[in-house]
């Protein structure tokens, strides 16, 4: 058994046919499908590469739902609206008991996690069983230039924590590049997106996953997969100990990060936790 526990319709010109042929291609037997509901001006050109015909939001809700249809077996539905929406909360309760929504996510805006709006979208999210992945990255992190200076998401690693302390009964999922570069205790996660090298003690990813209950990761995109293979002898150890809480992901529609959990030869046990297990346990009681 493998679960995809991120990634989108319509992403990198994968409709849904080519989404299902991917997926048996790489032995998938089930893919988490995230909206991304970002206003064209809060993402940069740069993205256009790989989203779909441009909409009112990058990756709409009515794009999960065409995709999704195609195979309901195979697919678990995603939706997060714009913490902003004043009828946020209403959206996602309708998309819950209309369309059978099982996750939040993903939340990646140009606003603070602790905004007090989005706490307040997070706890009616904890109420209703659904866990939200989040997109961390810093304004020196990411992608720069044109119209605006820098492209940032989140706002920082102390946002998340104070949200994910805001709501113990909310289940958070870390994702994206500011998440990632923290797991080295060094000072480089605001001004690097990937930074390489070795992996210094004091990170605050595991130091917060250790920490909170309530936060898991995913292991999706160029991010996880440089983050645990910095260090090859870092990395096997942390998906080992963090085994209950990380999530096989891709964000993407390659094979690279299974070549790689394949070359650790990590322990049975370990490997189908983070394979499949973890993301049947949290979308278990939505």
């Amino acid at each position: 058994m493998l679960i995809d526990a991120h990634n989108h319709p319509n992403w990198w010109g994968h409709d849904a046919a080519k989404i299902l042929k991917n997926m048996d291609e790489q032995g998938i037997d089930q893919l988490w499908l995230l909206t991304w509901e970002c206003p064209q001006e809060d993402y940069g050109p740069g993205t256009n590469s790989h989203l779909p015909p441009l909409g009112r939001v990058a990756i709409p809700f009515e794009d999960v739902l065409d995709v999704g249809r195609q195979a309901p077996d195979r697919f678990v539905l995603g939706y997060m609206p714009h913490p902003k929406r004043p009828d946020a909360i209403d959206r996602l309760k309708a998309a819950v008991e209309i369309h059978g929504v099982r996750l939040a996510g993903e939340l990646k805006v140009r606003m603070l996690f602790d905004d007090p709006d989005a706490v307040r979208l997070y706890r009616a999210c904890g109420e209703m069983g659904l866990p939200i992945t989040i997109h961390l990255q810093y304004p020196g992190g990411g992608t720069q230039g044109y119209p605006r200076p820098n492209w940032w998401y989140g706002g920082s690693i102390e946002a998340l924590e104070r949200a994910i302390v805001a709501c113990p009964e909310t289940v958070f999922i870390g994702h994206a590049q500011g998440f990632w570069a923290h797991i080295s205790g060094d000072d480089r996660a605001e001004a690097e997106a990937y930074p390489r090298g070795p992996v210094l003690p004091g990170g605050k990813t595991p130091e917060m996953l250790r920490k909170y209950d309530n936060l898991y990761a995913d292991l999706s995109a160029g991010s996880a997969l440089g983050g645990i293979s910095r260090d090859r002898a870092f990395g096997r150890n942390f998906l080992i100990e963090f085994q209950d809480k990380l999530l096989f992901a891709r964000d993407n529609f390659r094979s690279e990060l299974m070549d790689y959990l394949k070359e650790l030869d990590l322990p049975e046990e370990a490997f189908e936790k983070i394979a499949y297990q973890n993301a049947q346990k949290l979308v278990s009681a939505s």
